[in-house]
């Protein structure tokens, strides 16, 4: 123990065996570097995933500066590539704010039968954001490139006094009561090994094949500095309730596919193609087997019941788990053209249901399975008693960059229902594109998109009718100073399902025959954001 300790104060106080993320810093002449205050040009700006981390081979060019910026995913040298014997050490951060005014179906309040119920919002609205990104890259003195990245993220409840869980009262509390209810949680935590002839393997919660073979390029995310437009923006997450934001079922850079803890190769780039694969036991992290209750969690898993990750037969159907994934993709320059397609396949198990026995759709529409001679139903019936489909889709990318401007396209199609959640059995596939145009020169980026998105929607209104959504996003960034971004962006959501009410969430006039009531969501919103990072 003595001689490890010893080893690493040893390789600590050696600064010559540190390096910083970006172009080495000088000292400010006040400045104490053991205190961490060093003064340094603006280097790569905050990213978990990174040319280190994220490719085959490190610092791998993906275009060419004829084509444009936009045509380079990963720009070489971006992060400094560690030379054998030194690790880099990162602790980037990004912090956002936007001032917006969002109009959509769910700015009034409304009841069952569609009365008012008292309730009105402000359209207007001002949020802020922060994630902070520590990190390692090292390279061993045989080659081999090794690493750990973490992402951690603000998080949000209700702005109304009650518990820390997300109860509320539904009365005001004060700024300092909403702000302290805010918390930072891991959005991302992995570890990577890597060699340049072999590729590289990822460990932990981490993007899959999706996120890493698309950061932004196919489904067109490139120009708002990652503000985030369909996937989770911030037009998206200041409106009101979950039913006026379309679900970003394409996936790639979306939480629901990151978010779980996984293993995903990536192969070096032979002729330009290059393979990746991936393989997730259940949802989530294995810790959560184990970990006991808390205010944000439920109970601990003492034994196999409905509280454990990766249960394969209980009450929950809708639980998918051995998630296997694998894609191919073909990167290439044709002179000032560059051009880039892959394509993607999924599949997964779920879980039985075996504490009940499975219900019909009519009857989870229903909310009941039978009487049998008693007054109150003897079995309930929702979504979660119903039959679905094991996880199996494919998706497909092609985005051509030529003259700064990129085209690209995005496509999503099989036994997957809204943002991958699995299919109800007789339900509707997903079939859902996203296409987009993204302008990049200098400072300045520029984009337009549009999303078109068909899936089953409700599982209790399989053979009765399916939800159909689009969205329209334009806008673009300014790049005022190194690490200084201004966004503006215009957005507008459409969704549609017959006999689905989406201001209440659930189905229309509770949803218990024909006739019952359709309420579509729409929205359109306008937001001016500053977007700072290091």
């Amino acid at each position: 123990m003595r001689k490890l300790l010893l080893a690493s104060a040893a390789i600590l106080g050696a600064t010559g065996s540190l390096a910083l993320a970006q172009t080495p810093a000088q000292p400010l002449p006040v400045a104490n570097p053991s205190q961490g205050q060093m003064a340094a040009p603006y280097g790569a700006g905050p990213a978990a995933n990174n040319n280190n981390n994220a490719w085959g081979v490190a610092n791998t060019p993906s275009g060419n500066v004829a084509a444009g910026p936009l045509s380079t995913m990963y720009a070489p040298n971006v992060n400094a590539l560690p030379a054998p014997g030194t690790i880099v050490i990162r602790l980037n951060g990004r912090v956002e704010v936007e001032v917006s005014a969002d109009f959509t179906s769910a700015d009034v309040g409304k009841n069952a039968n569609g009365t008012p119920n008292g309730y009105k919002l402000n359209p207007v609205g001002i949020s802020s954001y922060v994630r902070l990104y520590p990190g390692f890259d090292g390279v061993a003195a045989n080659g081999l490139r090794y690493g750990a990245s973490v992402e951690l993220r603000e998080n949000f409840y209700a702005g109304t006094s009650g518990t820390t869980n997300g109860g509320s009262t539904g009365a005001v509390t004060s700024a300092s009561g909403n702000s302290s209810s805010q918390t930072i949680f891991v959005r991302r935590a992995f570890t990577y090994l890597a060699s340049d002839k072999v590729g590289i393997v990822r460990l932990g919660q981490t993007d899959g094949v999706l996120g890493l073979f698309d950061n932004c390029i196919f489904t067109s995310q490139c120009w708002d500095a990652g503000v985030g437009n369909f996937n989770g923006g911030a037009l998206q997450a200041e409106t009101a309730g979950a039913g006026v934001a379309v679900p970003f079922v394409w996936l790639a850079q979306a939480g629901a596919e990151y978010g779980n803890n996984k293993v995903v190769y990536l192969s070096p780039q032979f002729f330009g193609f290059d393979f990746g694969a991936q393989y997730a036991p259940s949802e989530g992290n294995a810790y959560s087997n184990s970990t006991g209750a808390s205010p944000l969690q439920s109970t601990a898993c003492n034994q196999a019941g409905p509280n454990c990750i990766n249960v394969s037969s209980g009450n929950d159907p809708t639980r998918w788990l051995n998630q296997v994934g694998v894609g191919l993709r073909f990167q290439h320059t044709f002179g000032p053209v560059d051009f880039k397609v892959y394509g993607f396949y999924e599949t997964a198990g779920k879980e039985d249901l075996t504490t009940t026995g499975y219900s019909t759709v009519a009857q989870a529409r229903a909310g009941t399975v039978g009487y049998a001679g008693a007054a109150t139903p003897t079995t309930a019936a929702s979504a979660t008693t119903l039959r679905y489909d094991n996880l199996s889709f494919y998706k497909a990318g092609v985005a051509v960059t030529a003259l700064n401007i990129t085209a690209a396209a995005d496509y999503i199609g099989g036994a997957v229902n809204g943002q991958l959640a699995m299919r109800p059995t007789g339900g509707a596939p997903t079939n859902a594109v996203v296409t987009g145009l993204t302008y990049a020169n200098g400072p300045i980026t520029l984009g337009a998109e549009i999303g078109l998105v068909d899936t089953q929607g409700d599982a209790r209104l399989v053979g009765v009718s399916q939800r159909h959504e689009y969205e329209v996003a334009f806008g673009g960034s300014y790049r005022l100073a190194p690490g200084v971004q201004l966004v503006g962006e215009y957005m507008y959501t459409h969704r549609h399902q017959g006999g689905y009410d989406f201001n209440a969430g659930n189905l229309g006039n509770a949803g218990r025959g024909p006739g019952t009531l359709t309420r579509d969501a729409q929205g359109q919103g306008a937001m001016f954001a500053t977007v700072l990072t290091w």
